[in-house]
């Protein structure tokens, strides 16, 4: 069940002391679920549901997916986006049935000057549970946010041990909170979180670790990792994952 590319790369792994892993689909299943949705303003929770929705129809990425199979669950029929727009680092924005809908983080409400009222507060109690918490706003205020929650593999834990026991450190990137990033941490004993990580960043994160004189490998599924680890001393890829991550990667696990 594993592929290597080449001789040098088994012989580099034994030697790492660093191994940078992505959190969604490395760590967890990356199949996220909606856990809960809470509204304010008086706003319904089956209308932001099924906005947020339609709003995230388009997108691929495993949250969006979540929310969208949510509403499918109640049988919500989903509307075209137009003026989709995604904003590096904060979120989506769009206009579903001729209302302007924003889902993402607190910046970027903030973007687009809106009141965020007590919304940043609600959602960290979700994201000290180790949840995916993300903000909605309609027509210019704030609606509500949506939780999401990733179950993280049964088999991770025990890699983990197995990894510390060996002598290798932990380092966790995710573009998730901060407080989402440490409470998965807390549970799986991670030595190092690096949170709120743009895609871009990762790669430099990892040549960081090389500068201090670490010998370092990064294990992901998807195309961003593909770009960040291949800077590095060896790049470990899932086979679950996408086909330029697989293609980038020294070693593969074919069943992720």
């Amino acid at each position: 069940g594993v592929l290597i590319k080449n001789a040098e790369a088994l012989e580099t792994l034994e030697k790492v002391d660093v191994l940078v892993v992505d959190k969604t689909g490395t760590l967890t299943e990356g199949k996220p679920e909606l856990e809960s949705l809470r509204t304010i303003n008086g706003f319904d929770e089956d209308e932001v549901l099924r906005l947020a929705a339609s709003l995230q129809h388009a997108s691929e990425h495993p949250l969006a997916e979540a929310i969208v199979h949510g509403a499918e669950l109640r049988y919500f029929r989903l509307s075209a986006t137009k003026n989709f727009e995604s904003i590096t680092g904060k979120g989506v924005s769009g206009t579903v049935d001729g209302r302007n809908v924003q889902l993402g983080n607190f910046k970027l409400l903030q973007h687009f000057n809106i009141d965020a009222v007590n919304l940043p507060e609600q959602a960290e109690t979700g994201r000290a549970e180790g949840q995916t918490v993300m903000l909605i706003a309609i027509d210019g205020k704030a609606a509500g946010l949506v939780a999401v929650a990733d179950p993280i593999k049964d088999s991770t834990k025990h890699a983990i041990s197995d990894l510390h026991k060996a002598g290798v450190n932990i380092v966790m990137l995710t573009g998730d909170s901060k407080t989402t990033a440490q409470a998965v941490a807390r549970m799986l004993n991670i030595n190092r979180v690096e949170a709120e990580v743009l895609h871009d960043q990762k790669a430099s994160i990892g040549k960081q670790l090389q500068a201090d004189g670490k010998l370092v490998d990064m294990a992901g599924d998807g195309i961003n990792e593909a770009t960040a680890t291949a800077p590095l001393h060896a790049g470990i890829s899932t086979g679950t994952g996408t086909a330029a991550a697989r293609q980038s990667a020294d070693i593969t696990l074919r069943q992720g």
